[in-house]
């Protein structure tokens, strides 16, 4: 992976890093550069250009405001007309300077809400600011709603290390500096930032040892190109033992539904064979919808288990589960199986909670998990030694051996066979987000399908995050592809076609 999400804390680091290896380094000014690049665009694509455009640059004090204001400068300096409008505090004196001297016009609050300009560059607060902005701004933000608004590193109001929302404006476009920031990918935050472009201003991702790391406040989010890059393709001896063999306990009689969805997505994705055994009612039902399903035991690559179990029997749901893992081969273990785990999970297993099975998994509050999504997963990750996939809005994987860091195709593969590929140093947790995608996925039953997918790549012999990477990033993408009201099965019917499209097979 090479795109990051990172801390404000973290990104002031990586900074002060570059500023150590290079003193002279005049970051603002390349900085600025690229907010007035990003400007040029915006004027280019409204049709007025830069000579022929009015912008309005909302300037607080501090660096953001100065990146704002040697913007500005230079737009002037082409032949923009530009009003620098001071907001919070004293802007920065140098900028402040140079702005003046391309000719900047300046206005005040009042004056700015008068005429609206083609272009707003908000450059008020910055990865330092705190959530909210005053009343009088967010009342400016409404009345020059009609212009296109571009962002220095986030809308004014926003936190950067969360996706909460208070009183904040809005973007047509963000530019973010290195690497993207939580509010650019965490919703509700994310709708504010519109089309958020990250930009190289020289500097890398990582800590002090140069390496991204969970515990210095870098994680990696999965992109489309993983997903081209990564997906497991049959080669041409495969056969379908070879291409991995899923085991599907899912269903009751009660939530037969689960049974039928975990396996559509455990075949719509590659899996060479599925094998249900779960109840009669059930199995009636998925032999029924698919007929390629054996419904018999037998030998298998992975197991899926839990999806739709229900709750009336936890005795017995034990013993299903205990049976599973006496067959020692990686498991996705989801919904109501996640309450009975044993003290010990066969190796590689991937466990999926959404945020109140995690929660009760904790034994905390579902609030808790909501706010700290990330630090709730490493700890589950940690105490069960398994990988945790927390679904949400946001997919946080967390996998307590540091497996996910920068892989090469065949570094996806189970470590147990590929001893030390793709690990970080040793004691790092591994953590990444899943691609994020629309709302839609929000209901009943996209788990199951998820866990099928999952399901799907472990038996391929794909590392359990890796797994819950890619999987929770194909629904993700193909709700993208695909936007609107489908439901769980309808949206897995597309999987061939997004799967098709990011990878060929490797004979023709």
């Amino acid at each position: 992976m090479t795109q990051y999400v990172c801390t404000a804390a973290a990104m002031r680091a990586a900074e002060q890093k570059l500023f150590d290896a290079h003193p002279g380094t005049d970051l603002m000014a390349v900085a600025a550069g690229q907010v007035a690049a990003q400007a040029r665009g915006m004027l280019a694509d409204l049709g007025c250009g830069v000579r022929g455009g009015s912008v309005l640059v909302l300037v607080g004090g501090g660096n953001n405001g100065g990146d704002g204001l040697l913007a500005a400068a230079e737009l002037a300096d082409e032949g923009c007309h530009v009003r620098v409008c001071p907001v919070l505090g004293t802007p920065h004196a140098a900028g402040w300077q140079v702005a003046l001297r391309a000719g900047c016009e300046v206005v005040t609050m009042e004056q700015a809400g008068q005429v609206v300009p083609d272009l707003v560059i908000d450059a008020v607060l910055g990865i330092g600011g705190r959530p909210g902005i005053p009343d009088d701004l967010a009342r400016l933000g409404e009345q020059l709603s009609a212009a296109s608004w571009l962002a220095v590193d986030l809308p004014s109001g926003l936190d950067a290390n969360s996706g909460a929302v208070t009183t904040s404006l809005r973007a047509d476009v963000t530019v973010t500096f290195a690497a993207r920031k939580w509010c650019h990918v965490a919703p509700p935050a994310a709708e504010r930032c519109g089309r958020v472009d990250v930009v190289d201003i020289g500097v890398e991702p990582g800590g002090s040892d140069g390496v991204p790391k969970c515990a210095d406040g870098w994680t990696s989010v999965v992109d489309e190109d993983d997903l081209a890059r990564l997906w497991p393709v049959p080669d041409p001896g495969d056969d379908k033992y070879s291409r991995g063999v899923v085991g599907m306990d899912t269903g009751s009689s009660q939530y037969p539904g689960a049974a039928l969805l975990g396996t559509l997505g455990a075949l719509r994705t590659g899996a060479g064979m599925v094998r249900y055994v779960g109840p009669r009612r059930p199995a009636d039902l998925v032999l029924a919808a698919m007929p390629s399903v054996v419904l018999a035991d037998g030998r298998v690559q992975a197991w899926v288990v839990g999806s739709g179990w229900g709750q009336d029997d936890p005795a017995a749901n034990g013993r299903r589960l205990q049976q599973r893992c006496v067959d020692g081969v990686p498991m996705v273990i989801d919904a109501d199986a996640l309450s009975l785990l044993p003290a010990e999970l066969p190796d590689g297993c991937l466990l999926t909670p959404h945020a109140g099975e995690l929660a009760r998994m904790l034994g905390v509050d579902r609030d808790e998990v909501r706010e700290n999504p990330r630090e709730s997963a490493a700890e589950a990750a940690r105490r069960f030694g398994a990988t945790v996939l927390l679904k949400g809005a946001i997919q946080w994987m967390a996998d307590p051996n540091g497996h996910v860091v920068e892989p090469t195709p065949s570094e996806i593969l189970d470590v147990a066979d590929h001893p030390g590929a793709g690990q970080m140093p040793a004691g790092q947790a591994g953590c990444a987000a899943a691609l994020p995608g629309p709302a839609w996925t929000g209901q009943a039953g996209s788990g199951d399908v998820l866990a099928g997918v999952c399901g799907t790549l472990l038996a391929a012999g794909v590392s359990a995050g890796w797994a819950g990477l890619l999987g929770a990033s194909l629904q993700a993408l193909t709700a993208c592809r695909h936007p609107g009201p489908w439901s769980p099965d309808q949206l897995a019917g597309f999987f061939p076609e997004i799967i098709g499209a990011c990878r060929r097979p490797s004979f023709p």
